[in-house]
């Protein structure tokens, strides 16, 4: 998945949309339970159902491993199920992993090669050693948490170091680093205000923005600042719409909220 066909993507679909498939076996529907599989049978009754109005869908490995060698099992039918039948999805392994050397290596080996995700999120905590290993992986995408949208992020994020705040530097640093043209970043929606400042340091750079719908960002705000002119974003909503409905409409109630946010899209890519 080149950057380039995923912006042919945005613009063919006119939806910069990425879904989070967080699937929580306590929200499901009861019916589904019922299911062999019913992590999986809920991921692709909703895959179905979205996927002509999305380019993205992020599975968050947390909600996966909390089941064991069931819940992995259900993520590889998941990603083998989307990159069969829906190849021109981008896929992302939200894993927030974050190691070094040869560690970091079995991580990306881990993602890229044996799951066969796109890309996957990066903690930069420990520096260029723990990132450029996954960037070995030259036709695969990582994505390294800059500023993120929860409240917590202002403990270490935003705190001035020698008169620059943190993410900025690791924004900066992390240009420096081999195959950094593979780099993309967690930007939080409920910090549009720090987009403009963000794009003088990353001006052309892909964003997984967060925080759209149930965490109250704001989708204007967010294209205002962080647009390109390549696009340049992928808006990532999950609780919104996989949780739309807990009944046996579930994947129909997905489908009307992701065609919300597709349609207040394509209104800000019509303002290009």
């Amino acid at each position: 998945m080149t950057t380039q066909f995923l912006v042919e993507q945005i613009r063919k679909k006119e939806s910069f949309l990425c879904i989070g498939l967080d699937t929580d076996l306590d929200k499901v529907p009861e019916h589904l339970l019922e299911e062999e599989d019913p992590i999986f049978a809920f991921n692709k009754a909703i895959i179905d159902a979205t996927h002509h109005l999305c380019v993205a869908y992020k599975p968050n490995m947390a909600f996966y491993e909390a089941y064991g060698i069931k819940g992995w099992k259900a993520l590889e039918k998941t990603i083998t199920y989307l990159n069969s039948h829906y190849p021109e999805q981008f896929t992302i392994a939200d894993a927030k992993r974050g190691d070094i050397g040869n560690t970091s290596t079995r991580y990306a080996k881990a993602f890229f090669e044996d799951l066969g995700f796109d890309s996957v999120t990066i903690a930069p905590y420990m520096g260029k050693d723990s990132v450029e290993p996954f960037l070995a992986f030259k036709e695969k995408h990582t994505i390294l948490l800059a500023l993120t949208s929860n409240l917590g992020a202002f403990d270490f994020q935003t705190k001035m170091v020698d008169g620059k705040e943190l993410y900025k530097q690791v924004l900066e640093t992390s240009q420096t680093y081999e195959n950094s043209e593979n780099l993309m970043y967690v930007v939080g929606a409920t910090k549009a205000e720090f987009l403009k400042e963000i794009r003088n340091i990353i001006p052309d750079s892909f964003l997984l923005v967060p925080g759209v719908g149930a965490q109250g960002g704001s989708l204007k705000e967010v294209c205002k600042y962080g647009m390109t002119k390549d696009i340049g974003l992928l808006v990532n909503s999950s609780r919104g719409i996989i949780y739309a409905s807990n009944g046996v409409d579930f994947a129909q109630a997905a489908a009307v909220k992701a065609k919300e946010l597709q349609l207040q899209m394509r209104m800000e890519l019509n303002k290009e």
